[in-house]
């Protein structure tokens, strides 16, 4: 397969289009008057290349957590009440304050809108600068034909990511090919929302159309990682199948009576298991030129630090580097922009003094996502035989049998004890030890402190941890906070957008839904990556460890180990919210009490009483956000999402 290079040096947050396109309108975008404008921008192959960095600007800001709903949405984290640093919207849609005046993470926008995106971004806006970019690049003079059919490749992927995104979070929406011209009459500026079907097939079909000018893998990487690929092309088909294909939108009966005035149905009237063949053959593709580019698992063994460290501490790092090494072998699609906010969010504290340090320390892991992690055995907590009559909240003091992830003589709950390496590496607790901020060698790794008076909660309160975790996990580990002052050192990644990990569980998922029973080719992707963190393969971890050994011999239980890896491994990369949308596994996991540790207790046996944080009231409606009331005054075709 041929490699090509595209010499051009992406400008992320560019939004020179913003500035070329004025809309007509609330809901969606038409040609704006202003075609001299335009006419220059694609005069000569510069200021093109500029309108198309600022297509790229569109891209949701994937690792801020005040702006890509998956961090703080769902059940994964928790914040407190008073949290100052920035408004997380996302965290007030899982706090029940979802509506549909101004809704919050609004992307059903355009960029000329007179009110507050509450965290969106407006994404109709970069789907018609899309169509301006695909109607107008011919016109470009100082352009080879090769490179033109590339940058056309480029859009047509973000066109179809754009709509994709819109799919996650509305469910039928317009389907934009060309753009309206500001003479046409108002009638002809009100698009439909189109069957979920119908959406899908589109964009397979805009991936498919630039499937073949991508390039294989990016050659400069200085200069234009970020851009699109094949392998990121394969990749994205592959879960819009496989959302297509999950029960959120495959017969969903829920939305079987969902029409617009055409008397259309919105959503698929009835389950189609053909669904999952087509996103089994999609991921297997995803999978084959994923390797054919040279992407691979991470290990960290392969970094000159893991000669100098302990196996137990590298077996911690390994899901961690996955996501955090920089351009590591396993990402597939990376987000170039700043992972500064994701880094100080997710850092523990380590000086007392902290109005001003670099730490805003807030990002919570809940008491749920914590016992999630396998135990060392590599089943549940709630499983494993060696667990049976073991009081997981029951004080303990370490001892030298976990000294690289707890530190001796310190007190803690058995629930940190003897669990897989995954957990060390995710979750910051009190006691736990923490591999890196500048210190490098692991038998002099600090010890995070959590209890009230300790570096995790001091007088200024607006930054702490509300449950006494920390998620740890996307901090890298040469990312440091000074221990006398307010001084830190970034280091910055790609954020993970897609990494080959995903699309192998992603492959474990499709075929165990295909199959009678699973068997070894439903155990082969998601067995190697267990492998990574030294755990065995889920039918000898279920067979020796389990008291419910035939879990995995059956596909039920199959189903709900695959789920519960995804979570385990993709932890607080704003993946799990997606996943339980798309299982409809969301409001049950939503509709338990958010819990945690008491930080205001300055003992042990204090700190770690469960404290009841907030009880969701999650309901049908919140597996789709709502359109703006103001969008559908204006559009007499759109209808709004059921139970808004």
């Amino acid at each position: 397969m041929k490699t090509r290079k595209i010499n051009i040096t992406i400008i992320a947050g560019v939004l020179l289009s913003v500035w070329l396109n004025f809309s007509c309108s609330e809901y969606l975008d038409i040609v704006p008057d202003n075609t001299a404008t335009i006419d220059h921008a694609f005069k000569k192959r510069s200021p093109a290349e500029s309108y198309l960095y600022g297509i790229y600007g569109f891209l949701p800001l994937f690792s801020r957590p005040d702006n890509n709903p998956a961090f703080l949405a769902g059940e994964e984290s928790w914040l407190f009440n008073d949290f100052d640093p920035f408004s997380p919207q996302a965290w007030r849609i899982a706090a029940g304050e979802q509506g549909t005046q101004l809704p919050l993470c609004n992307y059903w926008a355009a960029e000329s809108s007179n009110y507050s995106l509450n965290g969106g971004m407006p994404i109709f806006t970069g789907i018609s600068d899309c169509n301006i970019f695909l109607e107008n690049i011919h016109k470009v003079i100082d352009m080879g034909q090769e490179e033109r059919k590339v940058w056309m490749a480029e859009v047509k992927m973000l066109k179809a990511f754009f709509h994709f995104w819109l799919l996650n979070m509305y469910g039928p929406v317009p389907i934009i090919d060309q753009n309206i011209e500001i003479s046409s009459s108002s009638e002809e500026t009100m698009y439909y929302r189109e069957p979920v079907d119908s959406v899908v097939n589109d964009i397979v079909n805009l991936i498919d159309s630039a499937s073949v000018y991508l390039p294989l893998t990016i050659l400069d990487v200085t200069q234009d990682i970020g851009r699109m690929t094949l392998p990121i092309a394969l990749a994205l088909k592959a879960k819009v199948l496989t959302y297509a294909a999950s029960p959120l939108f495959n017969g969903n009966p829920e939305y079987a009576n969902v029409t617009d005035d055409r008397e259309i149905p919105l959503f698929p009237q009835s389950y189609d298991p053909e669904k999952w063949a087509k996103a089994a053959a999609a991921i297997k593709e995803a999978i084959d030129v994923a390797h054919e580019a040279g992407h691979r698992l991470f290990d960290f063994n392969d970094l000159a630090e893991s000669k100098s460290i302990n196996q137990a501490t590298v077996l911690s790092l390994q899901t961690k580097g996955a996501a955090t090494e920089r351009w590591n072998p396993e990402i597939i699609w990376g987000d170039t922009r700043s992972t500064e906010i994701l880094q100080r969010f997710g850092m523990p504290p380590f000086i007392f003094w902290n109005q001003y340090a670099p730490a805003l320390e807030s990002w919570a892991p809940t008491l749920a996502t914590v016992e999630q992690f396998y135990t060392k055995n590599g089943v549940p907590v709630g499983e494993d035989k060696d667990w049976t009559g073991v009081d997981r909240y029951g004080l303990r003091v370490a001892d030298n049998s976990h000294s690289y992830y707890i530190e001796p003589g310190y007190t803690t709950v058995n629930l940190h004890y003897n669990r897989e390496p995954r957990f060390y590496g995710a979750i910051g607790f009190d006691g736990g030890k923490f591999y890196g901020n500048g210190e490098l060698l692991d038998n002099d790794m600090e010890t995070i402190k959590c209890l009230y008076g300790s570096y995790g909660l001091t007088w200024y309160k607006n930054r702490h941890s509300v449950t006494g975790y920390f998620a740890k996990k996307m901090v890298h580990r040469l990312t440091s906070m000074s221990m006398t002052s307010s001084s830190y050192s970034m280091y910055l990644y790609a954020f993970p957008v897609i990494r080959l990990a995903d699309l192998y569980l992603l492959h474990a998922e499709v075929l165990n839904e295909i199959k009678e029973t699973p068997d070894q080719e439903v155990y082969e992707y998601i067995d190697l990556v267990r492998a990574r963190t030294g755990l065995e393969g889920v039918v000898e971890s279920w067979t020796n460890y389990s008291t419910n050994p035939e879990k995995p011999l059956n596909k039920d239980g199959m189903r709900e180990i695959i789920h519960r890896e995804r979570m385990i491994e993709l932890a607080f990369e704003g993946q799990r919210y997606w996943d339980l949308r798309r299982w409809k596994l969301l409001k049950a996991s939503m509709n338990r009490p958010i819990q945690g540790w008491n930080p205001l207790e300055k003992t042990s046996e204090g700190f770690y009483q469960v404290q009841t944080l907030y009880t969701p009231e999650f309901e049908d409606k919140d597996y789709l956000w709502p359109i703006r009331q103001g969008n559908l005054l204006k559009n007499k075709h759109l209808v709004q999402n059921p139970g808004w």
